[in-house]
């Protein structure tokens, strides 16, 4: 498996935050840190978007996805609102990750906390070919829930 070389650029106020890493070699997500210089308190329903003091510079035809942590969510109900949130190739901003609280208590975000992950992945381009027939599939347009499974 070749090795795709991404550039990433440290900002200011991140000098002392862990590169975005991954946890274990089979992992998919790179972990993104809090990069604020105060605690932040959700409270329940609240939401606040989180600086993760890096910007990427992704190659054409390839994306970012910043996706939620299991144990945030799962712990605290804390999880990424946009999840998950798209970073496109031509994007050179921060990474910022808007995070929201559905649990029942309040929760606070400390400098350096592991917030969300990053996913990086090839996009393949396409070209959109109008047709007035498409090709036939045994689901055809049957919409949620049509595998009979959970409702």
């Amino acid at each position: 498996m070749s090795v795709q070389p991404i550039p990433l650029q440290r900002l200011a106020h991140a000098q002392d935050l862990p590169d975005p890493g991954i946890a274990s070699a089979g992992a998919a997500g790179f972990d993104l840190s809090a990069a604020i210089s105060a605690d932040i308190t959700l409270a329940p329903g609240a939401r606040a978007l989180i600086p993760s003091g890096f910007a990427i510079g992704l190659p054409d035809g390839w994306e970012a996805q910043v996706r939620p942590r299991s144990g945030l969510a799962l712990k605290h109900g804390v999880t990424v609102l946009n999840a998950p949130g798209t970073i496109d190739s031509d994007y050179r901003g921060e990474i910022g990750v808007i995070l929201i609280n559905h649990g029942d208590a309040p929760f606070t975000i400390t400098r350096g906390d592991r917030i969300a992950q990053l996913v990086v992945a090839q996009v393949p381009q396409i070209m959109w070919i109008e047709s007035d027939d498409l090709t036939p599939t045994t689901r055809a347009d049957r919409g949620f829930g049509s595998t009979g499974q959970g409702g």
